[in-house]
């Protein structure tokens, strides 16, 4: 295995195979897109996951990153998941999510990476409004526009409490040298202003995430870390079916009402002033 090979995560595609004991290559798309459909509970839920693949014709996107082919599957895969449960019961969509960024590449940017992250937020917005309970589940990195476009309009967000799992816009020797701070004074940082942690117990107290499950190492999936997550995710889809269809509720938990005050606020007054908007 060459040093860059080694370097590549592989907790998205571990758990993606445990929880759904397929490997999710298709010969319709990449092999750094999974996709299977698989019993959780008592029902089928389509499981997705973007991996690293060395092999990739873009440079950009071999290691986990959601590049131009990534979002447009992932895009591709909700989209025919709506259309196969048009008449019948919307089944869940999981997404396993282990994204260090998107694709950054003068490809990326010509061809138009922005339009085909939008695809796939889109998709996944419009499964979510369509009934479907999207359950996001953080295993590792989930940075920047990859999240967004991967996860990030899930009705329920749930992430392993493991120092691995975080949640960021960019990663920290990038964001050291935009602040032009060492690592060590964002990690100080982020321990009095929330939004610049790294930890996703920081980040769990914006109010974004459902619930961090504990007990859990991401590196260990062992047959009893394997069915806690699954009853977790079981127990999101029944929380997620007896709630809205919005994620007005990322504003409404206890955490949200106390570090994200302010753009309560704001949100309330803008309705005030345009109540028809």
């Amino acid at each position: 295995m060459s040093a860059e090979q080694s370097d590549l995560s592989v907790r998205g595609r571990q758990w993606f195979e445990a929880l759904s004991g397929e490997n999710g290559v298709t010969a319709s798309g990449p092999a750094s897109v999974l996709k299977a459909d698989a019993v959780l509970g008592d029902e089928t839920v389509r499981f997705l996951a973007v991996v690293p693949d060395p092999e990739s014709r873009f440079p950009r996107a071999r290691k986990g990153e959601v590049g131009l082919e990534q979002a447009w599957t992932l895009a591709k895969y909700v989209r025919e998941t709506i259309e196969l449960d048009k008449g019948a019961t919307p089944r869940p969509i999981v997404a396993v999510v282990d994204v260090p960024s998107q694709a950054y590449g003068r490809r990326e940017e010509l061809i138009g990476i922005y339009l085909a992250c939008a695809a796939a937020v889109d998709a996944y917005a419009t499964a979510r409004m369509a009934g479907h309970p999207v359950i996001a589940l953080l295993v590792g990195k989930a940075m920047s526009g990859a999240f967004l476009a991967h996860g990030y309009q899930a009705n329920r967000i749930l992430a392993l409490d493991d120092p691995g799992v975080m949640v960021h816009a960019m990663g920290k020797a990038a964001a050291a040298r935009v602040t032009k701070r060492s690592v060590e004074d964002l990690d100080a940082l982020g321990e009095t202003v929330v939004p610049m942690s790294y930890d996703i117990r920081n980040y769990a107290k914006l109010g974004l995430l459902h619930k961090v499950i504990k007990g859990v190492a991401a590196d260990s999936l062992g047959a009893d870390a394997v069915a806690l997550v699954r009853k977790e995710l079981v127990a999101a889809i029944s929380d997620t079916r007896a709630g809205g269809r919005d994620l007005s509720i990322r504003l409404e938990s206890d955490a949200a009402k106390k570090v994200r005050h302010a753009s309560i606020e704001v949100r309330k007054r803008l309705i005030e002033q345009w109540p028809d908007a």
